[in-house]
């Protein structure tokens, strides 16, 4: 029986989640289409509003479609108190639930990752800090950056 369910619910999960990547990059394409100063200054308005509730709920029934219900005990901290929240071991896709549970922040990844179809456009609407791996001042640049944003006072996301 167990088998027969797994034939029939695999099908229909990886075309669920197919349809919500889909949803999810219409949303994150919107949201930063003809948006000015792109990457270098912060959503905001509708746009950041858009990021932050679509792309989380979406990510977050992604996760309920594979199987995985997210309970979360305790308070997320709130971008007054942490504007720099920090996730270890970043080493899986598990960290996308991470970023729907603290409200869609910036991230730092790889510059290269921002050129990947459909993940770069949602990628780029979290506006993430980008570290490129031929630059040689890329890690104080990347510091530099996330400082700028951490003082902020609230304009750009936290930074996770």
């Amino acid at each position: 029986q167990t088998v027969l369910q797994g034939i029939i619910l695999l099908p229909l999960r990886v075309i669920c989640i197919v349809f919500i990547l889909l949803l999810a990059w219409l949303s994150a394409s919107i949201a930063t289409c003809c948006q000015p100063g792109r990457g270098f200054l912060p959503l905001k308005g509708w746009r950041r509003r858009m990021v932050q509730t679509t792309l989380s709920s979406l990510t977050r029934v992604a996760y309920f479609v594979m199987g995985f219900h997210v309970k979360v005990k305790g308070k997320v901290a709130s971008l007054q108190e942490a504007p720099i929240f920090v996730a270890a071991p970043h080493s899986s896709f598990f960290d996308a639930i991470i970023c729907a549970l603290t409200g869609m922040p910036s991230i730092v990844s790889r510059a290269e990752n921002l050129s990947t179809p459909v993940f770069g456009t949602i990628l780029g609407s979290l506006q993430p800090v980008a570290v490129s791996r031929q630059d040689p001042d890329s890690r104080k640049n990347t510091v530099a950056e996330i400082t700028r944003r951490a003082l902020s006072r609230g304009q750009w996301p936290q930074v996770l």
